[in-house]
């Protein structure tokens, strides 16, 4: 029999059981459908991480405290006092000896509650200088961004991140306007433009910055161990991509001279390329991506025991067809290949049907905000391929047992059943 007379056949097979073969294809197209939407969005949120560090630049250099007892990844986490002063930073934008500096922004982190009116929100805190600006691509809508006399004199000012801006104040002006944080009193000088996306976990948009003395004197005040007060990372730009790795190899020197780090000890700090951060989060990211695809996976497996199933009922209400057909020539291959046929059809309509609903419900998902945020999704052209191949693949393998239980009968018994 040739093959386009199994094809044949096998779709006559299915469309004379169309409730039984679209209720068989359900678990694939479920599965399909599963794996297309949860993949795309964890593709989604590869491509947020990505889109988030191409807006600040691929020349940047991030120096953070370190705790040289810890293991991995755990010594990058903030335990006791920061290791970073605002002095560190003021060496390192020495250009004589960073040579490729272009700008230095040392910065520290916290979560407070603003308040403006009757309205409020939990946000990031940063302190900054002005140089934040510059280094990481910061631009204002309105208003005017931190400057060297708000740094200077300590000033009661805040820039509010987009999002804070509109969950405060609505549609009114908030320049002018003033905020609480922690009690204290803060006028609104600026709002930043929106930007999407997240760093560090943390929204773009939701975030409230204030001088780094005000923060440092006023807010949240930390204090190295020699003594100075402290910054918990400080952002390097240097003047180009190229000029990261001799920047980075000068940094290390400078900070383990002023720490006075001996040859033997390890640094109380990190130094870290944003290509190097980027990789980090888009590991991170691609596990995940993995991991909702394996969840996915499931129903695929569930669908093809579906399938098996089905197969086993379709060879026992065929038997007397089988033999009639071996008795006038059909050999085991023909009959092997038109129950493989019939279950690949199964799987290959459901998984065509899966792809369509697999991107609807990626589409769904990219209009649902978490956090005040959206991440979108991506349904690339590779997770529709390994999709619809495993849906298949799985599709052939539950037919073979069936298949070859079928291409075994005894013609003869076979004509005497039932």
């Amino acid at each position: 029999m040739k093959l386009r007379d199994s094809l044949v056949s096998a779709l006559k097979s299915l469309s004379a059981n169309k409730l039984r073969s679209s209720l068989t294809m359900l678990g694939i197209v479920i599965g399909v459908t599963a794996v297309i939407g949860l993949m795309s969005v964890g593709r989604g949120a590869q491509a947020m991480v990505t889109s988030t560090f191409e807006q600040m630049g691929t020349n940047v250099i991030f120096v953070v405290s370190r705790n040289p007892e810890a293991p991995g990844a755990a010594a990058l986490r903030p335990t006791g006092n920061p290791n970073l002063s605002l002095d560190d930073a003021e060496a390192l934008a020495n250009p004589n000896i960073v040579h490729s500096v272009v700008a230095i922004a040392p910065s520290s982190q916290d979560f407070a509650e603003v308040t403006a009116a009757d309205e409020s929100v939990t946000v990031s805190i940063s302190g900054v200088t002005p140089e934040e600006q510059r280094a990481l691509n910061n631009p204002i809508a309105s208003g005017q961004f931190i400057s060297e006399r708000n740094v200077a004199y300590r000033d009661m000012v805040v820039v509010l991140g987009d999002v804070v801006a509109e969950e405060l104040f609505g549609s009114d002006d908030p320049l002018g306007q003033e905020v609480k944080i922690k009690g204290k009193r803060f006028t609104v000088i600026g709002v930043l433009e929106a930007k999407g996306g997240a760093f560090m976990g943390i929204s773009m948009d939701e975030v409230v910055m204030t001088p780094l003395t005000t923060f440092q004197t006023k807010l949240f005040t930390q204090r190295t161990v020699r003594g100075e007060l402290a910054v918990q990372s400080i952002a390097v730009k240097v003047s180009s991509a190229e000029a990261i790795d001799g920047a980075m190899e000068e940094i290390e020197d400078v900070l383990r001279k002023r720490h006075r780090i001996s040859d033997d000890d390890e640094n109380d700090f990190a130094v870290i390329s944003q290509e190097e951060i980027v990789g980090m989060l888009q590991q991170v990211t691609g596990v995940f991506t993995i991991f909702l695809g394996a969840i996915a996976g499931i129903s695929l497996l569930v669908g093809g025991i579906g399938i098996m199933n089905i197969m086993l009922v379709s060879v026992t209400e065929r038997t007397r067809e089988i033999g009639i057909r071996k008795a006038v020539g059909a050999k085991r291959r023909d009959i092997l290949i038109q129950f493989l046929m019939e279950a690949a059809m199964l799987s290959l309509v459901g998984g065509g049907i899966g792809i369509a609903g697999g991107w609807l419900v990626s589409r769904l998902a990219s209009r649902i905000e978490i956090g005040g945020q959206t991440i979108p999704s991506v349904v690339s052209l590779d997770i529709v391929i390994l999709a619809i191949s495993v849906s298949v693949l799985i599709g052939l393998i539950s037919g073979i047992y069936p298949a070859l239980r079928a291409a075994r009968l005894n013609p003869i018994d076979a004509l005497h059943y039932g």
